[in-house]
């Protein structure tokens, strides 16, 4: 292993966005109870079962594309509803319209102040580009370039692939491995010459199929052994524990990542 926690063939660092770089996994986690408890209420009653903002967070959206999520939860209650359309209104009761009731709410506590990055997460983010591996972010979220901006960790990735961009290319979400894959062709490795940081079950699975040189599980809500289970060769609680001196000689950083095609997020 390099002082880094890495395996000596790692020529490139894929990094998830919420829960690994920022603590946005609570205000989506809080989002995503706001949308379904309204509409599990309206549906049902008062007597409706609420959303779990721990167990249904963890088991069924997190790290999904948010229209996955809202698909995974609703068949775990047993429940289908219409596709709908991507412009539907946030009160339509279709998936569409459920995925953007809950990105209103999402952006919403963004704009009041709802994000904040884990400094050792950003340390070793520069630590990494100190010594020349190259850096991508990976999410689902389609606002994962206002997020970054809202940190001010935009400069510190050479590649994004977000939820604009894999639509734009027409890749699965989570657990495929497909974004993980893209984000190590546009850094020009190979998945074994890659590490991919993740949070997420479902980007544990990611990284195990995609057949990655280091799973790094980070376990932030103590669920150590199910990032074993679903694929991580090594699981911290910090990114910290992995090593790196915070990169204090790193290289100028570019305002915006400079191999990444696509919009905003």
């Amino acid at each position: 292993m390099t002082d880094l926690g890495l395996p000596p063939q790692i020529r490139a660092c894929l990094f998830d966005l919420d829960g690994v770089v920022t603590r946005t996994a609570v205000v989506h986690a809080a989002a995503w109870k706001e949308t379904f408890d309204s509409f599990l209420e309206e549906r049902d009653g008062a007597g409706y079962r609420p959303f779990d903002a721990a167990h249904d967070y963890d088991e069924y959206v997190d790290g999904l594309p948010r229209t996955d999520g809202v698909r995974t939860f609703l068949a775990s209650r047993g429940i289908t509803l219409p596709e709908g359309a991507p412009d539907d209104p946030p009160d339509a009761v279709t998936v569409q319209g459920l995925g953007n009731r809950k990105n209103e709410l999402v952006l919403a506590k963004i704009r009041e102040g709802g994000v904040e990055a884990y400094d050792s997460t950003l340390a070793y983010i520069r630590a990494v580009r100190a010594r020349g591996l190259a850096t991508a972010i990976v999410s689902s979220s389609k606002n994962c370039l206002d997020v970054l901006r809202a940190v001010d960790a935009v400069g510190l990735f050479d590649v994004r692939i977000d939820g604009v961009v894999a639509a734009e290319r027409g890749l699965p979400g989570k657990p495929n491995p497909d974004t993980f894959l893209a984000a190590a062709r546009d850094l020009g490795v190979r998945p074994s010459e890659a590490a991919v940081f993740e949070d997420a079950l479902a980007g544990m699975d990611a990284g195990r199929a995609g057949r990655f040189g280091q799973v790094v599980g980070v376990d932030r809500v103590g669920q150590a052994e199910a990032l074993r289970a679903h694929g991580a060769d090594i699981v911290v609680q910090d990114l910290g524990e992995l090593g790196g001196d915070g990169g204090s000689s790193r290289p100028a950083e570019p305002a915006e990542p400079t191999r990444t095609p696509g919009g905003g997020g």
